[in-house]
């Protein structure tokens, strides 16, 4: 779960490019991108792409966006789509694991338990319940990301980044909560999407950083960005040797907690850290 790229569901156009765009998954987007009179289209579409895809040829894997559940159309969401046997299912404005509970009850009804990924930020009330997510540990939950705009527009706020451009206080708050929040619930975290396509470098900084911090993917909003992010959240050949050179110097010292390396003193958290780079990289392919 690097890459997941957002595709306006309403869209033939882009929906005929999204077996090629190189995310690791795509979410066609039945939520924010489509204009309420094009719903119905939406999920049209959205189930012929489901249909029409070669579940064995490569490419990414296929969620699909629902409208929240307040809105009272994601039971016409669900019953379009599910059908055609989507990856996974993003959740949007999640008030805590309780209203992941309910998705997951309307997806038992129609006989399926589809990964969730809910987006937990984007109400006013949401943030006071990420912290339920840790607690519940829903089997169909898939992962935890959260998103600034909505939450922005809930609260009346006039911009959620500062003249530096980095997220306000506000913003910085419930991101790490969910981050947080995730690791406690043992599923990834997904890092926000990055609103300005055109800033690659931005982007390629910000993302970078958000690995470091825990995150281990990001949503994207354009297909430009997908190789970006790809890029960031695998490990490069110099972190992989490096990760590989700790383990082995644990193992060279199999009864020490403490070792030397490089002039560093390392213990248990830096070979767990140097465990997960090596995972993941094998996981990946990257060596």
């Amino acid at each position: 779960m690097r890459s997941l790229l957002f595709i306006p569901a309403d869209s033939e156009k882009k929906l005929a490019k999204a077996a090629g765009c190189g995310a690791d998954i795509v979410i066609l987007d039945l939520e924010d991108a489509v204009a309420p009179a094009r719903k119905a289209a939406a999920r049209e579409l959205a189930a012929a792409c489901l249909a029409d895809r070669n579940a064995d040829a490569p490419g990414p894997r296929v969620w699909v966006r629902i409208n929240a559940l307040a809105t009272g159309m994601a039971e016409a969401d669900l019953d379009a789509v599910l059908p055609h046997r989507p990856d996974g299912l993003v959740q949007p404005k999640a008030e805590g694991a309780a209203d992941v509970a309910r998705l997951a009850a309307l997806l038992d009804a129609r006989g399926t338990e589809t990964p969730i990924l809910p987006l937990v930020t984007e109400t006013a009330r949401a943030p006071f319940l990420i912290g339920s997510f840790a607690e519940a540990r829903h089997p169909q939950l898939a992962g935890l990301t959260w998103g600034a705009e909505d939450l922005a527009a809930a609260l009346g706020a006039t911009g959620n980044r500062g003249p530096d451009g980095e997220w306000r206080f506000t913003y910085q708050l419930v991101r790490s909560l969910t981050l947080m929040a995730a690791h406690a619930a043992g599923v990834p975290a997904i890092e926000t999407l990055h609103a300005d396509f055109r800033d690659e470098d931005g982007l390629r900084q910000s993302s970078r950083t958000a690995r470091s911090e825990g995150f281990a993917g990001r949503l994207a909003i354009h297909p430009a960005q997908v190789p970006v992010i790809n890029d960031a959240f695998t490990p490069d050949a110099q972190e992989i040797a490096t990760a590989r050179a700790i383990l082995a110097a644990f193992a060279a010292e199999p009864d020490a907690g403490v070792i030397g390396f490089e002039g560093r003193m390392l213990d248990v958290p830096h070979r767990r850290a140097a465990e997960r780079t090596v995972a993941l990289a094998e996981a990946l392919g990257a060596c």
